[in-house]
């Protein structure tokens, strides 16, 4: 069994905040592959079920962000899962948009949800840093992150939530290249030979008729029977009638 946690804060009002994207993920892992309902435990909402051939149960803790720990804290010790068997997907400032990582324990970098998981089951369990970029100035920080995604983010916004979403089952499974994997497919599709991305991530079938065939080069024949300048003509008449 697997405890995967999405960060967030509960309401309506931090629903759409960049804060909030581990909760959109969760969420659109449970759409996707049938886990739920929905239902208040451990301090949080839990939908449980299966991805691929793990049993997993899907947590957003309902503490607010810095007393997350609380709630993973609780689920973890009930299940009687160690830390290993714990992932958390969260927002990660100092990854671009759109960009998932996967990372097996290490520090906090400063995210309370993260140290308050820290306080709680210590630092060896697995986390998903989901990109939302960062403001550029620490002071901005707060705010920005507790801002709605913007309208034009909609789309990068989309296709991550997508690829988490194909890659659950692999992840739930411990294969992380094949997460990885499946993110990418879906947030890097292929680019043709001319660096454009196409919808079908397909490189375009070159136009014959966009460009003249190459001239062939003239044989030594050729070449010979090329016609002569008048002056050669000339010449060689002289020649004859000498």
């Amino acid at each position: 069994m697997k405890l995967i946690v999405g960060l967030g804060n509960p309401g309506a009002k931090y629903a759409a905040n960049r804060h909030n994207i581990g909760f959109m993920a969760v969420e659109r892992i449970a759409a996707d592959h049938g886990l739920g309902p929905w239902k208040p435990r451990f301090q949080g909402l839990v939908a449980e079920g299966r991805l691929g051939d793990a049993r997993v149960v899907l947590l957003k803790p309902q503490t607010f962000m810095n007393l997350s720990g609380q709630s993973v804290g609780e689920a973890m010790r009930y299940l009687k899962l160690t830390p290993a068997e714990v992932i958390v997907l969260h927002d990660e400032l100092d990854l671009a948009p759109g960009k998932a990582r996967v990372k097996q324990g290490g520090g906090h970098a400063g995210h309370n949800g993260l140290r308050s998981i820290h306080q709680h089951i210590g630092t060896d369990y697995a986390r998903v840093r989901l990109g939302i970029g960062h403001p550029g100035h620490k002071d901005k920080v707060a705010s920005y992150v507790l801002s709605d995604f913007a309208k034009a983010e909609q789309d990068w916004l989309d296709d991550l939530l997508r690829g988490i979403s194909d890659g659950a089952a692999f992840l739930a499974a411990g294969d992380q290249g094949r997460f990885q994997n499946a993110v990418a497919a879906r947030t890097a599709p292929a680019r043709s030979a001319t660096g454009e991305r196409g919808k079908s991530g397909v490189a375009p079938t070159p136009d014959p008729a966009a460009s003249p065939a190459p001239t062939a080069a003239k044989t030594d024949s050729e070449a010979a029977e090329a016609p002569q300048s008048l002056g050669d003509r000339l010449r060689a008449l002289t020649e004859r009638f000498r």
